[in-house]
């Protein structure tokens, strides 16, 4: 089983929105999960975020989660928004050394490995976060897949 953890600041925009498109996915042996460094627990997922999944048709049952050292030991791999937050975790736990890496980074995109955040945005910023994020879970799908075998 593979365990995947995305991880942002709050846990209401990006990684909620990350591990519901990989959960739409439906991959047979992966496991998905979100959390935030600085994340309140029980915070539902933003407003625009829950609109952007149901205009794709994406079911979101969510409630944020403060990143612990519990979810860094369920994890496979530990996916981040940013350059930043895979420091931070980093430098919190230091077991998470070897399996942590920017989403971009795991999917293998190019120079900028940061995912934009879109909090507070309009409705426009968060359809271009969901299509970046959906980009990039899709490369990293095809790289699992190829580590499989």
């Amino acid at each position: 089983m593979t365990r995947i953890l995305f991880v942002c600041t709050g846990n209401t925009c990006r990684s909620p929105m990350a591990e519901a498109i990989l959960k739409s996915k439906s991959v047979p042996g992966i496991e998905v999960r979100s959390a935030g460094v600085f994340a309140t627990n029980g915070d539902e997922a933003s407003q625009h975020t829950k609109k952007v999944l149901e205009d794709e048709k994406i079911t979101l049952s969510h409630q944020s989660t403060l990143l612990t050292e519990k979810e860094v030991d369920w994890a496979t791999f530990i996916l981040t928004m940013t350059s930043g937050h895979k420091a931070s975790i980093l430098s919190m736990f230091p077991s998470a050394h070897g399996k942590t890496f920017t989403l971009k980074e795991f999917a293998g995109s190019g120079d900028n490995l940061d995912i934009m955040d879109p909090f507070g945005g309009p409705l426009e910023v968060y359809q271009f976060t969901y299509n970046e994020i959906n980009e990039n879970i899709n490369k990293i799908l095809d790289k699992l897949e190829k580590q499989r075998g």
